[in-house]
């Protein structure tokens, strides 16, 4: 780890996993020595973990729906979080990082206090009802091949046009 930085604990469960589409910034992270993997995870609680448009998985916090997730965790700096906090767009209200319970998968009797990147309040709740109130256990290999990377979308993409847009609309398609 980067001397004198705060470490903070964050469970990837969509993108950011191995193998995933934005697992390239996680292993520069290693690299620069701002991340450590900690192995798999899963939550305590059950979440629901939904696909949304251009395949983008979302955690929503509504705790006791959904199922137990399985991730990975991370320890990251704080110079490590920031470049996270950029990609999942917490400045711009695409996500928000807020507190998860965790357990080293095959060890649930020790719980880990980490974060997660959830989708924002403001589409999170309505998305998963959007969805059907339906949510996955993981993000996995045929889930992750739907994704579509920011820089291979269509130009002039607004994440939160479209998500209204699907929101407001009652076509089956996302």
């Amino acid at each position: 780890m980067a001397e004198a930085t705060t470490q903070v604990l964050i469970f990837t469960y969509g993108t950011l996993k191995q193998g995933h589409g934005n697992h390239h910034l996680i292993q520069d992270l290693i690299l620069q020595q701002d991340a450590i993997s900690l192995g798999f995870h899963v939550t305590h609680q059950p979440h629901p973990l939904v696909i949304g448009l251009h395949g983008i998985p979302y955690l929503i916090n509504l705790l006791g729906h959904g199922h137990q997730v399985k991730g990975e965790l991370y320890s990251v700096s704080t110079r490590g979080l920031v470049r996270l906090d950029e990609l999942e767009g917490i400045s711009i209200g695409h996500y928000e990082r807020l507190p998860i319970e965790l357990y080293e998968e095959g060890k649930e009797g020790v719980l880990v206090a980490a974060e997660a990147y959830f989708a924002h309040r403001s589409f999170g709740e309505r998305l998963w009802e959007r969805k059907g109130k339906v949510g996955l256990t993981e993000f996995g290999e045929e889930e992750g091949k739907g994704y579509v990377r920011i820089e291979d979308r269509p130009h002039g993409c607004d994440i939160f046009h479209d998500i209204t847009s699907f929101l407001s609309n009652n076509s089956e398609e996302l």
